[in-house]
């Protein structure tokens, strides 16, 4: 396993590529580059396991150390690992305890089409989702349950913001991803590769636990999830072929996005196995 040289230099904050890395914590300069940050040892070492996805590894000398085999693929891949002072490698993290290292990443999303290919079963689209920890957690959910594929579509977050990276755990890497502000094109795509549209919304006519129990999971599935606030609109939801509840049997008013998100994809994996 390869080891870090003694004598490497070691870059500050203030050093021209450490500048030119921060610059990726804005939208505008992520979407220009295509480039975005990825933090910590899980998130780094799921984007070395993807072929061409990291440009560049930013890393304290102790966090080299501790995690050797991130190391060791970046010099396998050759990557460039930088090693950076604390300060260095605090401007370059979002969180307040950093962990050591920072990747310097490539856009993953692809088109539409490329995404939306025939043989995947189970698909989240993501409808007008803003905040970047429930875009990660959705991601997350997806890979748990073996969704191929991950759809964002109108106005939402950027799934390359530092939250939604961090809330998706390693899970960005795993997805296939697509962005298309489009939300009646994305179904009417997805529509078009077999799947059938299940809106999921608080007041759909149809419960899930009865979807499950006459069979209509077991189908591949679309699942399309609305914003936070106020979930689908309706000349959204009326482009699904059914509008789906989620039973609640407590006195709870209702589940939050991401919640609802692992239920309804969970009970396809459930069906569809």
């Amino acid at each position: 396993m390869a080891s870090l040289p003694a004598d490497a230099p070691v870059l500050s904050a203030k050093s021209g590529r450490v500048k030119t890395a921060r610059r990726l914590a804005r939208r505008v300069s992520r979407v220009e580059q295509r480039l975005f940050l990825a933090e910590g040892p899980q998130a780094v070492r799921e984007a070395l396991d993807l072929p061409g996805c990291v440009a560049e590894v930013f890393a304290v000398r102790e966090a080299g150390e501790h995690h050797p085999e991130l190391f060791s693929a970046a010099v396998a891949a050759e990557i460039p690992w930088h090693l950076v002072d604390d300060a260095g490698l605090a401007s370059l993290a979002e969180t307040v305890h950093p962990q050591g290292v920072v990747a310097v990443c490539r856009f993953l999303d692809r088109p539409l089409d490329d995404v939306a290919r025939e043989d995947a079963r189970l698909v989240a689209v993501c409808a007008d989702v803003r905040d970047p920890g429930n875009a990660g957690t959705v991601i997350r959910c997806s890979d748990a349950a073996g969704a191929g594929a991950v759809v964002l579509t109108g106005s939402s977050v950027d799934p390359y913001n530092g939250k939604a990276v961090r809330a998706s755990v390693g899970s960005l890497f795993h997805v296939a991803l697509a962005i298309e502000p489009d939300t009646p094109a994305a179904l009417a795509a997805l529509r078009a590769r077999g799947l059938q549209v299940l809106a999921a919304d608080g007041a759909g006519e149809l419960d899930l636990d009865e979807a499950l129990d006459t069979g209509l999971l077991a189908a591949p599935t679309a699942w399309l999830f609305g914003n936070e606030a106020w979930g689908l609109p309706d000349e959204i939801a009326a482009l699904a072929d059914h509008r789906v509840r989620i039973p609640i049997h407590g006195r709870a008013e209702s589940l939050n996005l991401a919640t609802a998100a692992a239920v309804c994809l969970y009970s396809s994996a459930r069906a569809q196995r």
